[in-house]
């Protein structure tokens, strides 16, 4: 039997009909062996391009720009999950250097929520951090970043209520609606990642090479995470850096499917991809499982960037995902797996 392929769905039939795309639902995101627990979504309106293009720039931009001026645009206070964080979450066991993210919410700057569950939750319930907007060099950054997490956000609505029929076959309690939790949520998680580029190399054989070496295997702690297909950049000197295709064939985004299987993902550049998250497997008991997936760096990316963007699409911390955990006290246990809360 040959890898599994990537399911694919198009956007207008999303819109027009979308309870039509249940067998393809089911194929991308079930517990066969064979399921990748990722669905692409094509056809999209043009706009989205021009929204990928521009934040997936800024996205190099800022990671470039001083670092007092980065500095400037951190919220320890909330586990760096706003604004811009670097070297602050552990990753393979050690603090991540190889990535800079920035955080925002894209849909609502502040949220409305009690100040007692803004202090117990700041992970989520902070106010955005948004740069200068005449900060030399992302002028117009907030515009950008929010055109582009509305759009995702937007889609994922649409897959969330395409998805209902057949999740609600697989919940414990029949009173969740994916569509309502995702859509009415206040802890919308956008995360637009620069991958710097690695060093040089080692001179270890390919086949020894780790597969997770630009982001190790990870599963998302959302209901459904929205991601761009990645752009990379090479540097040029004093120049702009020029976007290209990857220079390596093997680097890029890697799934482990339900039967185990690894598989290479490629997102068209032109599409968005939809991934299962640790949540829906709890809302579910495992009966649908999130996606474990990591990052590979390969040969020949020493003066190339990468860079992408996703949407975690994730319920209020007051909802219940299992019998004894809520949204927010199951992102307790995984921000504390993922940071050094004494260094922050």
């Amino acid at each position: 039997m040959g890898a599994p392929n990537v399911v694919s769905i198009s956007y207008p039939t999303l819109v027009s009909s979308p309870l039509s795309l249940e067998d393809s639902i089911e194929q991308a995101f079930g517990s066969h062996p064979q399921a990748l627990g990722i669905i692409i979504v094509k056809d999209l309106p043009v706009v989205y391009q021009a929204y990928r293009d521009s934040l997936l720039k800024y996205s190099y931009k800022f990671a470039h720009l001083p670092e007092q001026t980065k500095e400037r645009y951190t919220d320890p206070g909330s586990s760096y999950s706003f604004g811009w964080s670097h070297g602050k979450e552990i990753m393979n066991g050690r603090p991540d250097t190889l990535k800079g993210s920035y955080y925002a919410n894209p849909t609502i700057d502040v949220p409305d929520v009690p100040t007692e569950l803004r202090e117990q939750y700041p992970e989520y319930y902070r106010s955005n951090i948004w740069p200068n907007s005449e900060e030399k060099g992302v002028e117009g950054f907030e515009e950008v970043f929010k055109n582009l997490g509305r759009f995702v956000f937007n889609v994922g609505c649409d897959l969330a209520a395409a998805c209902q029929p057949f999740v609600s076959k697989h919940l414990t309690d029949m009173s969740i609606s994916l569509p309502s939790l995702i859509g009415t949520s206040q802890t919308t998680k956008a995360r637009l990642l620069h991958y710097f580029p690695p060093k040089q190399v080692t001179a270890v054989p390919i086949e020894d090479e780790r597969i997770d070496s630009w982001c190790g295997f990870h599963l998302d702690n959302s209901l459904l995470t929205g991601l761009c297909s990645a752009m990379f950049l090479r540097e040029e000197g004093d120049t702009e850096p020029r976007s290209i295709s990857s220079p390596s064939p093997t680097s890029g985004l890697y799934i482990r499917t339900r039967g185990g299987e690894l598989i290479k993902v490629s997102i068209p550049a032109d599409c968005l991809a939809f991934q299962t998250g640790e949540c829906l497997e709890l809302v579910t008991e495992k009966r649908l499982m999130a996606t474990p997936h990591c990052v590979h760096i390969g040969r020949g990316l020493e003066k190339v960037s990468r860079e992408t963007f996703a949407l975690f699409m994730q319920p209020d911390t007051e909802q219940e995902v299992s019998a004894t955990e809520t949204f927010g006290q199951f992102s307790k246990r995984v921000f504390a797996a993922h940071y050094d809360h004494s260094s922050i």
